[in-house]
């Protein structure tokens, strides 16, 4: 069995393939102070939550955008079990990430995982969109390369942006507001982040599918991907576990090519 672990800003998802299928998933804060002995003691009962242990897996793969935490979760997995991890980047990904990318060593590791979890799974070409702490984009073009992408705020990173700076405004459930003209501050606040996310992403999208010629499938992953695409006229599907895919993928390739 295989570990996976997807460490984000905001929050940190875990989770464990037998072969092709995804048995458990676990979603939990970021805490960028833990160290390697906390982080193994965080994910013990986890694993035995679901009548596993240790003992049951034999690798484990990590993509980190926190570079602290991509040290520490390495060395709680080697201790735990007793295996060095594989850590994706685009070198890991090998033959399954191919880019003509001026440095492919600065593209953040979720986003080599996205792109070969959309490729693997639904062929080139394709755009990911992963909503998160970042709302990142990921082009895959119809000969199979990554060529590039987007980095914008996330919908939680602008909502509090502004919330911080305009202090009569509170914190909002980020729901379908059903309306373009807001009657209320939070109602108007929805359609501004809600709507304006889901906007943005069509714009954008619109604007790679321009670039490239031809339009592909767009596929929503993260934690607010569900919102988005219900109202998203581009998305057209969603996958929440995509990232996590794009690990087992990864930590494959890796194997498979160094023993």
């Amino acid at each position: 069995m295989l570990l996976v672990i997807d460490v984000g800003n905001t929050h940190t998802v875990i989770g464990v393939f037998r072969g092709s299928e995804l048995v458990q998933r676990w979603r939990m804060a970021t805490n960028k102070l833990h160290t390697a002995d906390e982080l193994r003691l965080k994910l013990q009962p986890l694993l035995a939550s679901a009548e596993l242990s240790a003992q049951d897996l034999d690798g484990a793969c990590i993509a980190s955008v926190v570079p602290k935490l991509t040290d520490a979760w390495g060395e709680a997995a080697f201790v735990l079990l007793g295996v060095m991890p594989v850590i994706c980047n685009a070198r890991a990904a090998g033959a399954l990430f191919e880019t003509d990318y001026p440095n492919p060593s600065e593209i953040g590791a979720d986003r080599v995982a996205d792109a070969v979890g959309a490729k693997a799974l639904y062929g080139s070409p394709v755009v990911t969109v992963d909503f998160g702490t970042a709302t990142n984009m990921e082009v895959i073009d119809k000969d199979g390369k990554f060529v590039g992408g987007v980095i914008a705020p996330g919908i939680d990173t602008s909502a509090s942006a502004l919330t911080e700076r305009a202090t009569k405004l509170g914190a909002i459930d980020f729901a379908d507001p059903h309306t373009a003209i807001g009657r209320n501050t939070a109602e108007a606040m929805q359609v501004g982040i809600v709507y304006g996310e889901a906007d943005r992403v069509d714009g954008i999208v619109n604007r790679i599918f321009d670039q490239l010629g031809y339009r592909a499938p767009v596929i929503a992953t993260g934690g607010l991907a569900y919102r988005v695409a219900k109202i998203s006229s581009t998305i057209t599907d969603t996958n929440p576990d995509l990232t996590l895919e794009g690990l087992r993928l990864v930590y494959n390739e890796f194997v498979s090519n160094h023993g």
